[in-house]
């Protein structure tokens, strides 16, 4: 059965419903939970935190717009573009990288999340497995954590050498500046909170089923660490803060301004403009007298519970 143009424009309508009820439904995990219950709390919200809800909404949804030009962009001129995050643990970058990627293409925008090196990749040139993953023209890589692992994680808990650790400073600055000369764009971020903050999220997260995954042993022993921690954040933005590789620091106390300053900032690093497309014309699909639709086997049909 063929819609007509009203049906198909109300069928338009709620597709474009349906994408922004998924955006807020990944809002949900900004929810208070009841540490007793495990339930929800729905609480009235003032008309005040009701309109900055929207206002984030709104400008959430103008920035990732402009991501989609960007990424035209990028494509079009060729541009290489690795955009690394890293900060503390449970400090927001999982969050914005959600954001960022949401929409767009995953064949131009990818991320990169590698877990802990295996025995083979523990004896290789440290920078070894991070460079497969670096981009060709026209794409982008975020790394969620990336090689300065050693700085961080790595040197406080004693993976690493006093020796593997000081040499990790001397390649790193040499390492970025060969990728800006061979035309790979790095952006560094650190996503900053307080130690009031991460506490509560880290309790947020113990009492909340669906986040407790999210909690590993090293999260845990890093809440324990935190002046260790600071003290190896220090050293590691004295000693990798280079012109061709500037950090970038984000205030990640309230998660929503984080989002929106850091997107904000990441489209003022590169001269991308709107890429003109041409006209798309959705053709006509071809109908065949002889051709007749086969039915599906009842048996291979997944129910419809809902």
């Amino acid at each position: 059965m063929r819609l007509n143009e009203t049906d198909l424009m109300e069928r338009v309508q709620r597709e474009l419903t349906d994408s922004y009820d998924e955006e807020l439904e990944m809002e949900l995990e900004d929810r208070e939970i009841d540490p007793v219950t495990r339930e929800v709390l729905v609480s009235e919200r003032s008309e005040e935190a009701k309109e900055a809800r929207r206002q984030y909404f709104r400008e959430l949804f103008r920035l990732q717009a402009e991501l989609v030009k960007l990424q035209d962009w990028v494509v079009h001129t060729g541009h290489k573009v690795v955009i690394l995050f890293e900060g503390r643990d449970a400090a927001g970058k999982g969050g914005v990288i959600k954001r960022i990627v949401q929409r767009l293409n995953p064949r131009v925008c990818r991320v990169a999340a590698l877990p802990a090196p295996n025995n083979r990749e523990r004896t290789q040139w440290y920078f070894q497995r991070y460079a497969s993953h670096l981009p060709a023209a026209g794409e982008i890589v975020l790394f969620d954590r990336s090689w300065y692992n050693r700085a961080g994680v790595e040197r406080v808990m004693g993976f690493c050498t006093d020796d593997q650790y000081e040499e990790f400073f001397q390649t790193v600055p040499e390492f970025e500046r060969m990728l800006a000369r061979s035309g790979i764009q790095l952006i560094k971020y650190w996503f900053s909170i307080s130690d009031e903050e991460q506490n509560a999220r880290f309790l947020g997260r113990i009492h909340d089923p669906l986040k407790q995954w999210k909690l590993s042993p090293m999260d845990l022993e890093s809440r324990r660490r935190w002046e260790e921690y600071t003290k190896a954040k220090e050293i590691m933005l004295e000693r990798t803060h280079i012109p061709e590789a500037p950090w970038w620091v984000v205030q990640g106390v309230d998660k929503k301004k984080a989002r929106l300053n850091c997107i904000h900032h990441l489209l003022q690093q590169m001269p991308y403009v709107e890429v003109e497309h041409p006209a798309i014309q959705l053709p006509e699909r071809e109908y065949h007298d002889d051709y007749v639709r086969r039915p599906v086997p009842e048996e291979i049909i997944v129910p419809e519970v809902y």
